[in-house]
């Protein structure tokens, strides 16, 4: 499926939409519409909040209507506000981001999220309208976001959906090879003895290092760090 787009209802402050198409700038999302937006300065908020989105995302922007936007999207409506169960379907069931994420890989129709106005949101009328409700669980103290935070952190579970590996920045995942980390238990006890720990304690200790390194999958060169430092402090103490 293509990505989402973005629809922003009557937003009333342009900071907000500029920060908004920032974040979909972020996750790889360019679609953004805008139902009654405010005035876009090109020397305002909306672009000084929108970084390299002023480029492309917000400039391209389309505005449209709310009918327009149910009538051929798969909506989706973000709110804080939901209801408890399902005597009232206006705000329930609802799904969060993250499983949002899984939730549009399988649908084969175009999607638009649509978030509402900061002061009160979509309104019951418009939430009827749509096909999902969206929330983002947040303390029952204050679950309410501000616009800006609230599209931020649902376009970022969205991201598996606009973005491959070769697009995020590289990182060490790779656990090291299994004969690597047994050197590296090997270190460890050689240490151990070195630092004269009881006998009858050695097999627990040798073991609990062995559960703490099965948890955290080290990488190759942690492993290789480790096993060097253990090996040094062993033969430091035998001199």
């Amino acid at each position: 499926m293509s990505a989402p787009a973005v629809v922003v209802v009557e937003p009333q402050t342009p900071g907000n939409v500029g920060t908004i198409a920032r974040a979909m700038k972020n996750f790889g999302f360019s679609d953004l519409k805008l139902v009654d937006p405010p005035e876009l300065d090109r020397d305002g908020e909306a672009y000084g909040f929108a970084g390299q989105a002023r480029e492309d995302v917000l400039p391209n922007a389309d505005r449209v209507t709310f009918d327009e936007v149910v009538e051929n999207y798969h909506t989706i409506g973000m709110t804080a506000i939901t209801n408890e169960d399902c005597r009232k379907h206006t705000r329930f069931p609802f799904v969060t981001p993250a499983e949002l994420a899984d939730d549009l890989a399988t649908v084969d129709t175009e999607a638009a999220l649509l978030f509402g106005r900061e002061d009160n949101g979509l309104r019951n009328d418009e939430l009827e309208r749509v096909d999902r409700i969206g929330a983002i669980p947040a303390s029952a103290d204050y679950s309410s976001l501000n616009l800006g935070q609230a599209a931020t952190v649902t376009l970022y579970e969205l991201r598996d959906l606009t973005l491959d590996e070769t697009q995020l920045p590289d990182r060490e995942r790779e656990r090291a090879a299994q004969p690597a980390v047994e050197r590296l238990h090997d270190e460890f006890s050689a240490f151990l003895d070195a630092v004269g720990h009881p006998e009858e304690k050695q097999p627990k200790t040798e073991r609990m290092l062995r559960r703490v390194v099965g948890r955290t999958h080290p990488t190759e060169r942690e492993t290789s760090r480790l096993t060097g430092l253990f090996r040094k402090a062993a033969a430091r103490l035998d001199e």
